[in-house]
């Protein structure tokens, strides 16, 4: 079974002085302006980190949830924040690593089998190994 979501971009301009918009399939995000200064200058909006911040720990709390239940216990809350670092290097910016901080109230469990069940789910969450992906491309001139 293969399932696609999709999400559409549309930038135009310079880097610096360019705008750009982004959409998703499901219309959580409609023409949701980005740009220069929502990614390097903290202004109001959204970037591409943010995003794939917002994708990881909301897979990986999904992912928790399903391993927690196939260990026979009941989560009543995971929260998990996900930071994306964005870097300056000498080869330009990079995403060297994305730190998970997860909050967990779960009955009748141990810190050491939940430590184990959490890190399952950080390696076999989807968008944990997406991270490591092969990335293909396609182009078209217009």
């Amino acid at each position: 079974m293969t399932i696609k979501k999709k999400a559409h971009s549309v930038w135009k301009g310079t880097i610096k002085e360019g705008k750009g918009f982004i959409s998703t399939e499901s219309e959580a995000l409609i023409e949701q302006p980005y740009g220069f200064n929502t990614r390097f200058e903290d202004k109001k909006g959204t970037n591409p980190e943010e995003l794939i911040a917002a994708a990881h720990s909301a897979c990986f709390s999904m992912a928790l949830s399903k391993i927690i239940e196939e260990a026979g216990l009941k989560p009543d809350l995971i929260d998990t924040k996900a930071t994306v670092y964005l870097e300056k290097r000498e080869a330009g910016f990079e995403v060297p690593r994305v730190h998970l901080d997860l909050k967990l109230q779960i009955p009748n469990s141990d810190e050491d089998t939940l430590k184990r069940l959490a890190l399952k789910a950080k390696e076999n969450c989807p968008i944990s190994k997406l991270l490591t992906a092969e990335i293909t491309l396609d182009i078209n001139y217009l």
